[in-house]
């Protein structure tokens, strides 16, 4: 075997839990390989660099072996090395502020002014982040 589809080997490292989800993100332009935006039907060889953009985190794997089926959890690092920069497992654990704004009950719609106020509050709040 000198190469296997891009949403297969996704899937058989368990970036993603099904390949049906590995195949949306490739078509979805959430995978690259070799820094160029890949379809699923991609063929991925040994050495080969992927990114995999899942939510916050952008994920860098390299081919190390190929393999066609699913492997266990033990086993991935000797099929796909983590090249995944720390900044970036960082953003998972990042805190999240949330903010909550309450309007009394039957107030109704927040006039232009009161929505201006409440932008500006919210824009200091993320700017604080």
């Amino acid at each position: 075997m000198d190469s296997v589809r891009l949403d297969k080997y996704l899937w058989a490292i368990r970036a993603f839990k099904t390949r049906s989800e590995a195949s949306d993100a490739c078509n979805g332009g959430k995978v690259r390989l070799g820094g160029v935006a890949a379809k699923a039907a991609k063929a991925v060889r040994i050495g080969d660099v992927l990114e995999v953009r899942k939510g916050p985190v952008s994920y860098v794997y390299r081919v190390l072996q190929l393999c066609g089926n699913r492997v266990g959890a033990a086993l991935v690092p000797s099929y796909a090395e983590d090249c995944t920069p720390e900044g970036e497992k960082q953003k998972l654990h990042a805190p999240r502020q949330t903010v909550q704004l309450q309007r009394d009950r039957g107030a109704g719609r927040p006039t232009k002014k009161e929505r201006r106020e409440l932008d500006a509050l919210l824009d200091a709040v993320t700017d604080g982040l």
